[in-house]
């Protein structure tokens, strides 16, 4: 992978925004391009997509899935077309943008990233070697090939690739190899570590010895399956809809200990490509459990 400051300087563009350089860089190369804003947040919808009044529908159009000109949508606003990343609608996201990101798996690329030295230290152990990225905490391991994006497969591991975005740091060192099937084995995994996306709502069992009452593993599945599906298929009304999902799947699958960080990333990642902000999934998770009791 190229890094976009490698290409010559187009004396065309000496006024644009510098994230705006380097997404049009990203783009030559094939890389979705998107602004973030502060926090490493995409930018929030527009009035009209806000709550998903538009009647959005992840069938990943250039400008985001209900083409809205704006920036909207998170990853899905993610394109290589220089005309919407140039056009009127983006330039205010531009301006405003700390840094940029790139939709992997709209580049057919999956990354895995490794976010303390312990990670990083099982990264060389059991992964093969691939393309790296030095990042602020550890590192991205990026390989060719798509699959679903988990959060949480083990301590400090993510895996970023369909409908999710990644902070573009350079173009790291290495050669890039096929995705393997030892990293899309860790998505078939259940982490020890039951807790939220973000480590900030865990979900514990209750008190004394709470039997489990899935028989089979698919059960779970199904109930984790079907939840993301109300989410996205969600036309309005969307934090209602997320709330009340939550509050379902905690009352199906909470009591005895069975939710595990790659559950709950999961119908995080889905509340958000829908437009809701982590801290609206937090919000709506810790309500969903205070209605329990939990």
């Amino acid at each position: 992978m190229t890094h976009p400051t490698d290409f010559p300087r187009d004396p065309a563009r000496p006024a644009l925004p510098v994230h705006l350089r380097t997404a049009l860089r990203l783009a030559e190369l094939g890389l979705p391009a998107m602004p973030l804003r502060e926090g490493k947040q995409p930018f929030g919808n527009c009035r009209a997509c806000t709550r998903s009044a538009c009647g959005d529908r992840p069938h990943m159009k250039a400008a985001g899935p209900c083409e809205c000109p704006a920036a909207c949508h998170g990853w899905a606003s993610a394109t290589t077309d220089p005309c919407i990343l140039t056009s009127p609608a983006w330039a205010k996201a531009w301006r405003q943008a700390a840094a940029v990101a790139y939709h992997p798996g709209g580049a057919a690329l999956t990354v895995v990233d490794l976010d303390d030295a312990d990670a990083v230290a099982w990264a060389r152990q059991n992964l093969p070697a691939t393309k790296t990225v030095t990042t602020t905490r550890g590192e991205h391991w990026i390989y060719l090939g798509t699959m679903t994006s988990h959060n949480g497969v083990r301590p400090g591991v993510d895996i970023k690739s369909s409908m999710a975005y990644v902070r573009w740091l350079g173009p790291g060192t290495g050669t890039m190899t096929r995705l393997p099937d030892a990293v899309r084995a860790l998505a078939a995994k259940e982490p020890t570590t039951v807790r939220s996306a973000s480590g900030a709502v865990p979900v514990s069992a209750p008190p004394g010895d709470a039997v489990c009452r899935h028989r089979t593993p698919s059960y779970l599945e199904r109930g984790i399956a079907m939840a993301e599906q109300r989410i996205t298929e969600a036309a309005n009304a969307v934090h209602a809809t997320v709330y009340r999902t939550f509050l379902a799947v905690l009352s199906a699958h909470g009591w005895c200990g069975c939710l595990t960080e790659n559950h709950i990333g999961r119908l995080f990642t889905a509340a958000q490509a829908k437009g809701e902000s982590l801290r609206h999934c937090e919000i709506a998770w810790t309500n969903a459990r205070m209605k329990l009791g939990m």
